[in-house]
């Protein structure tokens, strides 16, 4: 660290101008305690970020901007090309610069930090760490740059990237190191950079067996997702991410790698199951506890159009009805959307029964609505799929033609797909994207009548999804027990669904051409506010999903951790008690300026 002491006039010039040089001598004094920024003196001499890479069993690079090709010249076919290439997820995550959104209006764009470690091991990611605290640089953790909030990117920091480290393994009997045998599980370990489709493919293709991962295949297994709480398509059967770890390796700010599970570090353990990545360590490797593979997965997928207002208010009534009845179950997952213009789609998954059993199930809804065809246009179709073929790339390729995209570059894996589905929201710049925990008692009794109201007036203003494995209620007793031993939400055990209302489109930040639609994003961003609005007035303490919430969202403490927000910062705090891993609206960031350059006092 450096220890010059700044003469107090170049101090206060520099607190002056916003900037945040500090000292030993301006600590006692109470000033303000901050980061150090590339154009002060503290900043680590080009000899000392050249004897940290000669650590490094991997790589220590110097990002480039996002879409550096489009800045520097007039439009050209490489700048053509990268935004091409920049449409794929397994492209961006090959790039040390690259996250899957682009910005947020109004609230972040994707910056290159400064440096990078391009960690291989441990060691690497336990070497960065200790240089950026003895050197006070913002520290940036990235797996896969899978975020809304712009957590993974900050200019002028050092990035953790930990893309390299995708070892993925099996273990029939896995012990949590420290604990007796009786604990053993089969599981899956998974490195920090691990992708969900590699995990699924190596737990459920090769071996037959289900872990709970995301929906998403680029999402990264050990990050955020997993540290933040974590829902897949069948989290009504299998629970929460977070509720499956069964160990974590984590290098804290003190630079020490720790074993945290039930034996060892119990209250790391906790905190790191639910209460947000890039917060408490940063986590190399991941236990994960697998399941026993269901026989079938399968999809629902179509479409109800009703024919005027008092006609769709109909249709969300029933359909409530019909959730609460038939669908709040542990068998299903995934969304339903309602439009503005009188529509509801579906996008629905099953698991544990072949399509003709699906469809037994809709067939008391369906035949309502068709017996009045003038009212009601419904066109809907089940599929499945036998469970060790769920992400068997060729088969599903076969089976469900267009539904997957595949990382077609040469030399990559053949097994690398996304669903074409979340092609939209690669690269993607958000205007607006808020979320909340719809309550499962809103869907019983005359409550129903009042939900279908509010969720009718919210459509009014824009388009919301409720995402039914998003919430806990209704899920299998046992994936409720595991949760609630995690650091989520209570509130999410019980909801029947998490609402999300969110909107964005294509745009680069300095990109000319391709900036983003400043005037239309401000608008939609209003109506989607006015959508939420509705939905908040009917759900009081409800909460938010600290992963997929508003990057605005005011009092995220509460709506994110509720009562558990007060362990969580004690936790942060034997840890990480100078502060640090920073991240937006993560456990802790109240007491740093927005950016998390400068303490706030307090």
């Amino acid at each position: 660290m450096d220890r010059l002491i700044v003469p107090r006039l170049l101090l206060l010039a520099a607190l002056a101008n916003g900037g945040c040089t500090a000292n030993r001598a301006a600590q006692e004094a109470g000033a303000p305690v901050c980061r150090c920024m590339p154009n002060e003196p503290c900043w680590p001499s080009q000899e000392e970020w050249q004897r940290l890479g000669a650590s490094l069993r991997g790589k220590l690079v110097q990002p480039q901007p996002p879409l550096a090709p489009c800045r520097t010249s007039a439009p050209s076919e490489s700048c053509l090309a990268v935004i091409r290439d920049a449409k794929n997820p397994f492209y961006l995550q090959d790039q040390p610069e690259g996250t899957e959104s682009a910005g947020w209006l109004g609230a972040w764009n994707a910056a290159p930090s400064a440096y990078a470690v391009a960690a291989e091991n441990a060691a690497d990611v336990a070497a960065a760490v200790n240089f950026a605290r003895d050197h006070r640089l913002r520290l940036v953790i990235k797996g896969t740059g899978h975020d809304y909030l712009g957590r993974s990117s900050a200019p002028d920091s050092l990035l953790v990237w930990t893309h390299q480290m995708r070892s993925v393994s099996v273990d029939d009997a896995f012990i949590p190191r420290g604990c007796p045998a009786a604990l053993a599980s089969p599981a899956v370990i998974v490195e920090a950079g691990t992708r969900w489709i590699e995990a699924y493919q190596e737990v459920t293709v090769k071996h037959g067996r289900y872990v709970q991962g995301g929906g998403c295949t680029t999402v990264g297994a050990a990050g955020g997702f997993t540290q933040g709480g974590g829902f897949g398509s069948w989290s009504k059967k299998f629970g929460i991410a977070a509720a499956s770890m069964l160990e974590a390796e984590v290098v804290t700010a003190d630079g020490r790698l720790l074993v945290a599970n039930g034996c060892q570090n119990q209250d790391l353990f906790w905190a790191l199951r639910g209460g947000g990545g890039g917060t408490f360590g940063v986590v190399t490797k991941l236990a994960l506890k697998t399941h026993p593979l269901p026989t079938y997965f399968g999809v629902v997928r179509g479409g109800i159009v009703a024919s005027d207002d008092a006609s769709f208010k109909e249709l969300l009534e029933r359909f409530i009805v019909f959730y609460r009845e038939s669908l709040s179950n542990e068998h299903w997952g995934e969304q339903v959307r309602f439009s503005r213009n009188n529509s509801l789609e579906l996008s629905l998954v099953f698991e544990g029964m072949t399509a003709q059993q699906a469809e037994q199930v809709w067939q008391p809804f369906r035949d309502l609505l068709e017996r009045q065809p003038k009212r009601f246009k419904l066109k809907m179709f089940a599929v499945d799929i036998p469970g060790r073929r769920m992400w068997d790339r060729a088969y599903l390729n076969e089976r469900l033609p267009g539904a997957i995209v595949s990382d077609a570059r040469p030399g990559q894996s053949a097994d690398h797909f996304w669903w074409a589905d979340d092609s939209d929201q690669v690269l993607a710049y958000w205007y607006a994207y808020q979320s909340r925990w719809l309550p499962l008692a809103l869907f019983e009794g005359e409550n129903a009548k009042r939900l279908a109201a509010t969720l009718f007036e919210a459509s009014r203003h824009w388009s919301l999804g409720l995402h039914f494995n998003k919430g806990q209620a209704g899920a299998s007793a046992e994936a409720v027990q595991r949760g609630r031993e995690t650091s989520m939400n209570p509130a999410v055990f019980q909801a029947a669904a998490l609402v999300i209302i969110g909107t964005g489109g294509p745009g680069f930040a300095g990109i000319p051409g391709h900036e983003p639609k400043t005037a239309e994003g401000e608008a939609a961003r209003a109506k989607v506010s006015a959508a939420m609005k509705v939905i908040e007035d009917a759900t009081p303490g409800a909460g938010s999903y600290v992963n997929e919430t508003d990057y605005f969202e005011e009092n995220w403490q509460r709506e994110f951790w509720g009562e558990n927000y007060g362990q969580l910062l004690a936790i942060k705090q034997k840890y990480d008690p100078a502060g640090l891993f920073f991240c937006h609206h993560c456990v802790g960031s109240e007491g740093w300026t927005a950016n998390g350059t400068c303490r706030i006092e307090r």
